[in-house]
């Protein structure tokens, strides 16, 4: 069971932990995926996933990172955004509460794992994007300001506090 955090009268909201990974060259680490059985309907995102247990928001966005794209050779910074989203997946409604963490490595070999069945399903690969492929693209990218984050954190380095993303509800 997803460890969750509750909202007032509202259903409570899975707790996620993500990572901008950013590689020596300031390229962007993002998974592709798509709706099970519908490839046609895909996106990119970052690394990360639901918390599990007592762990931390940093220790799910280490090992979602491990399980997801095997990169190991990792320096965790700090929390950079807040957003809450809510999407359907998979047959169900997803409502989430994700942190993104800023993280780097030197470590750019991809290798998926350690997927649950459900990202076997539904993940087909990781690619690394400069700012400028993320800006152009007119593939689904979430969140979907990613390329405007992306080139604000380079040019100004994280924020002093982090920063609540506007919710998104697809």
């Amino acid at each position: 069971m997803p460890e969750t955090v509750p909202l007032g009268d509202t259903a409570p909201l899975r707790r996620v932990a993500r990572v901008v990974l950013l590689d020596p060259d300031d390229r962007i680490l993002l998974m592709h995926g798509h709706e099970p059985g519908d490839v046609a309907d895909a996106w990119w995102f970052t690394p990360g996933g639901g918390l599990e247990g007592a762990e931390t928001r940093e220790q799910a966005a280490l090992r979602e990172l491990r399980e997801e794209t095997g990169i190991t050779e990792v320096a965790l910074g700090p929390l950079m955004w807040r957003r809450t989203c809510s999407f359907s997946f998979a047959g169900r409604r997803w409502d989430q509460d994700e942190w993104y963490y800023l993280a780097r490595t030197a470590q750019t070999a991809t290798a998926a794992e350690g997927l649950t069945e459900l990202e076997r399903s539904s993940v087909d690969g990781a690619r690394w994007w400069t700012c400028a492929e993320l800006e152009a693209t007119s593939e689904t990218v979430y969140p979907t300001r990613l390329a405007s984050l992306l080139r604000r954190l380079l040019r100004e380095g994280p924020p002093p506090l982090p920063e609540i993303l506007a919710t998104e509800i697809a």
